[in-house]
């Protein structure tokens, strides 16, 4: 349908925490169609419905040439141990090089797209991704979970980014 404006760090609607969808209905799915759009545009391997300024519990993750889309996504931690790993994100220019510790293995309860309850585990990469886009379902970017000396380096990364 469209392609929309990616979100940036420092826009409000990043920091608010999504609300549930309640039925799949033609405004879900023009928003999951949109999605779609922005997330081919981009290229990313994820997206969430806030990052294009939606406060709707949306989240599309890139797996293995899929694109899969999550309604109202739940997690529950199975490997209470965390890993360390690579991010990026499209909301902050799509800079990587940040390691950021999250739970190697999950098990996601969710709604697809129409409207039957599915439940699966994710592990490494997918729980990864789907972790990180649950997290924007909730006002959290990756740059939260890092330690203030990565923060501080990212954060000049940003305005270097912005000054270009």
């Amino acid at each position: 349908m469209a392609i929309r404006k990616v979100r940036k760090i420092g826009d409000p609607v990043l920091r608010e925490t999504s609300s549930n969808i309640g039925k799949i209905d033609k405004p879900v799915l023009d928003l999951i169609s949109d999605m779609l759009d922005t997330l081919e545009d981009e290229g990313g391997v994820g997206l969430a419905a806030p990052q294009i300024g939606v406060t709707k519990r949306v989240i599309l993750v890139r797996y293995e040439d899929k694109i899969e889309t999550y309604i109202n996504p739940e997690i529950e931690v199975i490997e209470n141990k965390k890993i360390e790993g690579d991010e990026g994100c499209l909301s902050i220019y799509s800079i990587q090089g940040f390691q950021v510790k999250r739970y190697p293995r999950i098990k996601i309860r969710t709604m697809n797209i129409k409207g039957n309850t599915e439940e699966f585990v994710a592990e490494d990469l997918l729980a990864r991704v789907i972790q990180h886009e649950v997290d924007h379902l909730n006002g959290i970017m990756f740059i939260d979970h890092l330690d203030a000396a990565s923060r501080r380096e990212l954060l000049e990364k940003i305005n270097e980014f912005k000054s270009n």
